[in-house]
């Protein structure tokens, strides 16, 4: 079964997204994330990929990510595109994902798309307070993803917060659960994993 985890950058979605993986066991559990699904843009200089808008839902391969979880729904084995984030690129080589009982699909649009949320068997929206999101990813982007405290800022005020907004916050309606606490909520983890259990007992009482 695949599982979305929404909620806006920073929110602690991955967090909570690893708290389940670490639950229902890795051997058991595949994570997806949509940062992996990028759109390419190596067509284009360093300095315009880097003023794309990456926080709408147009820069995301959509159509890949849904062929993928279709895919891996049939166990069948995908090629994951790998993301360079410094360069805005993606780059080589893909890595080969094995399919797995449960997959978690987890990124900020994919309650966006409506061919990936209709996969979704539940759907989990990760929230956080506005400042702990922004402060995360600052964090995050200044250690991992060689930006700049100056362009962090002005990329948050150009396109994070106002894509936030009208893409994210808004998505909000199509949760199933929403996860307060930015992600570390282990009575939410045990539902979720609760949830998980009764589902598989149920397909596995279907199918006997």
């Amino acid at each position: 079964m695949i599982l979305g985890i929404g909620g806006g950058t920073g929110s602690g979605k991955t967090t909570f997204a690893e708290a389940l993986v670490d639950a229902l066991g890795e051997s058991n559990t595949l994570l997806l994330a949509q940062d992996c699904y990028y759109k390419d843009s190596s067509h284009l200089p360093h300095e315009e990929r880097a003023r794309l808008n990456f926080d709408h839902p147009d820069s995301v391969d959509f159509e890949l990510l849904a062929e993928h979880l279709e895919a891996l729904e049939r166990n069948e084995p995908v090629q994951r595109p790998c993301y360079n984030f410094a360069e805005h690129v993606r780059c080589e080589p893909a890595v080969l994902v094995l399919p797995k009982p449960v997959i978690l699909v987890e990124g900020i649009l994919i309650f966006q798309n409506q061919r990936v949320r209709e996969l979704l068997k539940l759907k989990i929206f990760v929230d956080s307070e506005p400042d702990i999101r922004f402060i995360r990813r600052l964090k995050r982007d200044l250690r991992d993803r060689g930006r700049t405290l100056d362009s962090v800022v002005s990329q948050y005020l150009a396109t994070v917060r106002p894509m936030h907004v009208e893409f994210v916050e808004s998505s909000k309606r199509f949760a199933d659960i929403i996860v307060p606490e930015g992600g570390r909520n282990p009575a939410a983890v045990e539902q979720v994993t609760k949830w998980v259990a009764i589902q598989q007992a149920i397909h596995k009482s279907e199918n006997a």
